[in-house]
């Protein structure tokens, strides 16, 4: 088996979680604690990204330089990594001073089919001398055909690695197993997995993506991330490694940073709510969770129903303003039913 290496997005998607709020002195002492683990990266930020910060999708409780900045002064054997999105973060204004300031790694993500906006900031990136993985974000969207596809366009920008998003929970089994072995049977680069627990199976589709040819595993300690959060990382170590399989990371660093500063950083447990479960079924991205509750309250419908139309109308990531929309438009169909149920019980 080829060696497996673990990207860690604890202080990246777990800001979804505690609405960006996550404090500097956090994220030196995670990444203190965490440093020479043995895994690849640390990711930090908010949880869109460079750039991301904003009334949208949240305001981030410090900014882009001040966290990366409180970071690169405690990693020393572990590399710095950012995410970046494609029109919430630029070259210019994000990226460039990212890797001035000491980024080693950077993930270059975008919805699964759309891998052309990638081009330039990846190729930015190698250009400076650092690392460019691409990422297809919502990866159950796409066919494997279009995945590979659009996968096959990060590789020729230069990307080290391609990983695939599953930024709804919305995978099954044969799902991941079929998608992560056509990818890594026709492309000449690493192909990674990000996995979202909102139907309960995160960890063991992390497995599976392992055994299935994936060598770059994305996640987070405790789960820590939006809706129902992500592969746990921790658990997934100890799984490889009573199967036999060679991680290359201390557990016990792990399960300390686990227990030490990451469950500090939590405002609660992570869980599979109700709200993950629907989520994971329509097929729609977890950090909507907080938004449609808003709106569900707002305008006094249920927000399973919001989700459930969010997925018919395919909505990503960065298109919040729909779920105000949809929550509208189920109020205005209630009160058209009330009145034509008034209208016939009087006739």
């Amino acid at each position: 088996m080829n060696k497996i290496i673990f990207f860690d997005s604890t202080l990246r998607d777990g800001s979804h979680a505690v609405r960006h709020q996550i404090s500097l002195e956090s994220i030196r002492n995670y990444c203190r604690k965490i440093d020479g683990a043995g895994l690849y990266t640390v990711i930090v930020g908010h949880g869109n990204g460079l750039g991301a910060s904003s009334l949208q999708v949240g305001l981030s409780a410090h900014s882009d330089v001040e966290m990366l900045t409180a970071a690169r002064q405690e990693l020393h054997k572990t590399k710095l990594g950012v995410f970046l999105l494609p029109g919430f973060g630029t070259i210019k204004d994000d990226l460039a001073p990212a890797i001035d300031l000491g980024v080693d790694v950077v993930c270059v993500a975008c919805h699964c089919t759309e891998a052309d906006t990638t081009r330039q900031h990846i190729e930015y990136v190698i250009s400076r001398g650092k690392e460019a993985f691409g990422v297809l974000m919502m990866y159950h969207r796409a066919s494997p055909e279009k995945l590979l596809e659009e996968a096959r366009k990060m590789q020729d920008y230069g990307a080290k690695g391609v990983i695939l998003m599953d930024s709804a929970g919305a995978s099954i089994p044969s799902m991941v197993s079929n998608v992560i072995r056509y990818l890594t049977d026709n492309l000449e680069i690493p192909v990674g997995f990000h996995g979202h627990n909102n139907l309960g199976m995160a960890v063991a589709h992390s497995l599976l993506a392992v055994e299935s040819g994936a060598t770059i595993i994305d996640g987070t300690l405790c789960g820590f991330g939006a809706g129902a959060g992500n592969c746990q990382l921790e658990a997934l170590a100890a799984l490889m490694h009573k199967n036999g399989m060679q991680t290359n990371v201390d557990l016990y660093k792990l399960l300390d940073a686990s227990e030490e500063v990451a469950t500090h950083i939590m405002t609660q447990p992570q869980e599979i709510s109700s709200l993950s479960i629907v989520s994971g079924l329509a097929g729609i991205f977890s950090g909507f969770t907080t938004h449609v509750k808003n709106a569900a309250k707002r305008f006094n419908v249920d927000p399973r129903d919001i989700f459930i139309e969010l997925g018919k109308l395919k909505v990503v990531g960065g298109q919040e303003d729909a779920i105000v929309r949809v929550a509208m438009n189920l109020a205005d169909k209630r009160k058209d039913n009330e009145r034509n149920y008034q209208i016939e019980s009087l006739s």
